[in-house]
C-alpha cells in the first residue's frame, strides 16, 4: 500500500497542519509541533516563501489552520501567517451575487461555498483570540450573504456556488459533505463570539439535512466522494460536526453519525502501510504498519491511498477520540 503526497496541493497540506495539531493537542508530545513546524517551513519555501496563492479557499483554510496551530504551540510566526492570509481574503469580496468572498482572483463573478463559510469560520475565530470587532463584522457580512444566498430556505441543505458559468445559475445538484461542514462551522463560530442561539439552531437544521440527504438518516455512512479534492470533503464535514457537538452538546443523531462512520472506518475502511525497512508488501512488518483509509469509509483502499483520503479517515477518528475524552459521545 502506497501513500501518495504528490503533485503539492496547496488546501490539502493546510488539513495536514490541521491534523498534527490535533495529535499535539490530543498527546502533548513534542514530534507533533516539530513535525508542524518542518510542515510550515516546506509550505512557504514550496509556495515561494510568500502564503498567499490563487484561491481564497486555499487562503482560508491555511489560515485556520495556523491560527490552530499558535493557540496550540504559541509560536508567533503561525500568528503572522493567518493574519497574513486574512488581510488578503478580504481583498476578495466584492459585490458581485450581492456581495461574497470570489473563489479565484481570476474569477471574481464566480462565489461559492468553500470560499466564504470558512473565511467567516478564520473572521469570528480571529475575533474570538484578539478581540478586534471589525473581524466579527467580517464573520458576520460573510456568513449572512452565504445564509441568503446559497442556503436551502426550506431544509438548510447548502448548495455550493452561483455564477460559476456565468449565467447567475446556482449550483444547487452538487451536494457535497464539505458545504454541509463549513457553514456548520461557521455558525458555531458565530454562536461561541456572539451566544445568539440562533447560529446554534442554524448549524442544527444544516447538520439535520445533511445526515439525511447524504447518509440516508443520523446512522448512516457518509458516502465516497470520489478521489483527489473530493476525498477530503467528509474529513471536513465531520470535523465540524465536532464542534457543533461541543458547542451544543452531542444530539442523539450527531453522535450515532460520527460513531456509526467512525466504526465502519476502523473495521471495515483502513489497510495497512508498509513500515519502514520492509522490502515488500507481504512481510509481517506490513500487518502491524501505520492504517491508511481511501475515500470510502466502508472498504479499505486498493491501491494507492491519496493524502486528501487519509488525512479524512484521520479526521473522523481525531474527532471521535476528542469528543469521547470530553464525554460527548454516549
Amino acid at each position: 500500500m502506497q501513500l501518495c503526497t504528490d503533485p503539492f496541493n496547496y488546501w490539502w497540506m493546510a488539513h495536514a497542519a490541521d491534523v498534527l495539531t490535533d495529535g499535539y493537542e490530543r498527546t502533548g508530545e513534542a514530534k507533533y509541533a516539530e513535525r508542524l513546524a518542518s510542515l510550515y517551513d516546506g509550505l512557504l519555501a514550496r509556495n515561494a516563501e510568500v502564503w498567499p496563492n490563487d484561491y481564497y479557499d486555499d487562503m482560508a483554510w491555511m489560515g485556520l489552520a495556523w491560527l490552530r496551530a499558535f493557540d496550540a504551540t504559541g509560536e508567533s510566526r503561525y500568528k503572522e501567517a493567518a493574519l497574513t492570509l486574512w488581510e488578503e481574503i478580504r481583498g476578495g469580496w466584492n459585490d458581485e451575487a450581492g456581495g461574497g468572498i470570489a473563489w479565484r482572483k481570476t474569477q471574481t463573478d464566480y462565489k461559492n461555498t468553500p470560499a466564504n463559510a470558512p473565511s467567516a469560520i478564520l473572521a469570528a475565530r480571529l475575533y474570538e483570540r484578539f478581540q478586534n470587532p471589525e473581524d466579527l463584522n467580517w464573520a458576520k457580512r460573510i456568513y449572512e450573504w452565504e445564509s441568503r444566498t446559497l442556503v436551502d430556505p426550506d431544509t438548510g441543505f447548502v448548495w455550493d456556488g452561483i455564477n460559476r458559468t456565468g449565467d447567475g445559475a446556482i449550483d444547487k445538484a452538487w451536494q457535497f459533505s464539505y458545504n454541509q461542514g463549513v457553514y456548520i462551522g461557521a455558525a458555531v463560530e458565530l454562536y461561541r463570539a456572539t451566544k445568539d442561539e440562533a447560529y446554534l439552531a442554524s448549524a442544527r437544521r444544516t447538520a439535520d439535512a445533511a445526515a439525511t440527504v447524504l447518509a440516508g438518516g443520523p446512522a448512516g455512512m457518509l458516502p465516497s466522494e470520489g478521489d483527489g479534492d473530493g476525498a477530503l470533503f467528509k474529513g471536513v464535514f465531520v470535523r465540524y460536526l465536532g464542534e457543533l457537538i461541543e458547542a451544543d452538546g452531542a444530539s442523539s443523531g450527531q453522535a450515532k453519525l460520527l460513531l456509526a462512520n467512525a466504526s465502519r472506518l476502523w473495521t471495515d475502511g483502513r489497510a495497512t502501510g508498509r513500515q519502514e525497512g520492509d522490502s515488500d508488501g507481504e512481510s509481517e512488518g506490513d500487518a502491524k504498519g501505520d492504517a491508511l483509509f481511501g475515500p470510502a469509509w466502508s472498504q479499505p483502499p486498493e491501491t494507492v491511498v491519496e493524502l486528501s483520503a487519509d488525512l479524512s479517515g484521520v479526521m473522523l477518528l481525531e474527532t471521535v477520540a476528542r469528543l469521547e475524552r470530553a464525554g460527548l459521545l454516549k
